[in-house]
């Protein structure tokens, strides 16, 4: 009896992709979409792979082109907000730019749209429009509120989106005012489900090649309120409503912002009985963790000002340093709480190579978050700042057949 033969690798394996590819390699994507949320949708696909190409109108007048951080001269947010992508400008409202469009989009898996619900349509680019000439074409459209609802035509910015959803209710002090983060996190946060959507389409369509296209309803205001799981429940079953109370946590305990004897901020984390013991033996006071107050998370948290107190003295009486050295050796989870110029300066971060240098045209380069996540077998460059409005129009709409003549009478009628 012959031995059962086993497939050699040259027949039967498939080899791994260019090192440079990524995952969403073959993926074209055009994003007409504005500001922040949806756009960096895109530009997370980017950073996996997919080509990108950032449509503008002529004038290229996005907002987030005067959101600061900003120069006289140059768009940096927009520069790092759109890293990756290929540069077109064109006008839809115009008949013009509507057919040169429609052809365009031929060449797509998806379009990306933030513009307020019922938009395309008017200017005569709904969806059946979109699919009687790209059938396959996957739409995300990302609004405030949605495509449906009494609020589906109201306008919406990142601090509308966290207020409403129930976010800014959770954070500030308790018996004070809500606050925002010096930040747009509703747009991130919107944005990361959008790509998320995006890829969860394109992982249909592989299994289901002949599958229709899909349109996306992705509301930023459901996107903030998905983030926050327990609320519903517990509001439910247990008669609470969740407040705001600092950056003390209310579920666990201790966990807390705590100022140390050389005025720096350090958080720590007690979220298991474990580790609470492991904090009381940094401490010096093994004992606390027996004491019947403290002896579970949930005495914990019955008594969470006693808790909070004592390890807030603890922390008042050591420098960073040495309470670095205690908690680390101790095993307990803790961070001095970073400016950007300390995880800029961060060891693990330079190691880790977590910031990046995008090629930037006229600036050289500039700084931004590296790729994530990390894929074996992907070792991405560092994609390109974003493009100019129109920087890319003669090679993509040269893809589609218009010669410099066809180009230049377009620019000429302020179509592109």
């Amino acid at each position: 009896m012959q031995p059962e033969a086993h497939p050699t690798a040259a027949t039967e394996q498939t080899p791994p992709p260019a090192a440079q590819q990524g995952p969403l390699a073959g993926i074209r994507i055009l994003d007409m979409a504005t500001v922040i949320a949806a756009p960096f949708s895109a530009s997370l696909c980017a950073d996996m792979g997919a080509e990108v190409v950032k449509l503008e109108l002529p004038q290229g007048n996005d907002p987030l082109r005067s959101l600061s951080p900003s120069t006289p001269d140059h768009a940096l947010f927009w520069k790092v907000s759109n890293r990756g992508k290929k540069g077109v400008s064109l006008d839809v409202r115009k008949p013009q730019g509507r057919a040169l469009f429609l052809r365009l989009i031929r060449t797509f898996d998806v379009l990306v749209e933030n513009f307020r619900t019922g938009t395309l349509d008017k200017w005569g680019l709904d969806a059946s429009t979109l699919w009687s000439v790209n059938p396959k074409l996957i739409i995300l459209r990302v609004t405030g509120f949605g495509q449906t609802g009494p609020y589906a035509q109201r306008p919406g910015f990142a601090r509308i989106f966290e207020a409403m959803s129930g976010f800014a209710h959770l954070t500030g002090e308790s018996g004070r005012s809500p606050q925002h983060m010096n930040y747009p996190l509703g747009d991130v946060i919107a944005g990361l489900f959008g790509a998320f959507s995006i890829s969860t389409a394109i992982a249909e369509r592989h299994r289901h090649p002949d599958a229709p296209g899909r349109e996306i309803d992705l509301a930023a205001t459901e996107a903030m309120f998905r983030l926050l799981e327990a609320l519903p429940v517990e509001h439910e079953m247990l008669g609470q409503t969740r407040s705001r109370s600092g950056s003390r946590a209310t579920y666990t305990a201790p966990s807390n912002m705590y100022r140390t004897a050389d005025d720096h901020w350090v958080t720590l984390v007690g979220s298991s009985d474990p580790i609470f013991q492991r904090i009381c033996q940094a401490m010096g006071q093994p004992e606390l963790a027996d004491d019947p107050r403290f002896a579970t998370t949930p005495d914990r948290v019955r008594n969470i000002e006693e808790i909070d107190a004592i390890v807030a003295r603890w922390c008042a009486s050591r420098t960073l340093a040495e309470l670095a050295e205690s908690l680390t050796h101790g095993g307990v989870p803790y961070s001095k709480v970073y400016a950007v110029d300390d995880v800029i300066a961060d060891p693990h971060f330079i190691a880790r190579e977590a910031i990046i240098r995008l090629p930037d045209p006229e600036l050289g380069s500039l700084p931004a978050p590296a790729i994530v996540p990390r894929f074996s077998g992907f070792k991405p460059t560092a994609p390109r700042t974003g493009p100019a409005a129109g920087e890319h129009n003669a090679e993509v709409y040269g893809a589609l057949g218009l010669g410099s003549e066809a180009l230049d009478t377009l620019q000429h009628d302020g179509v592109i």
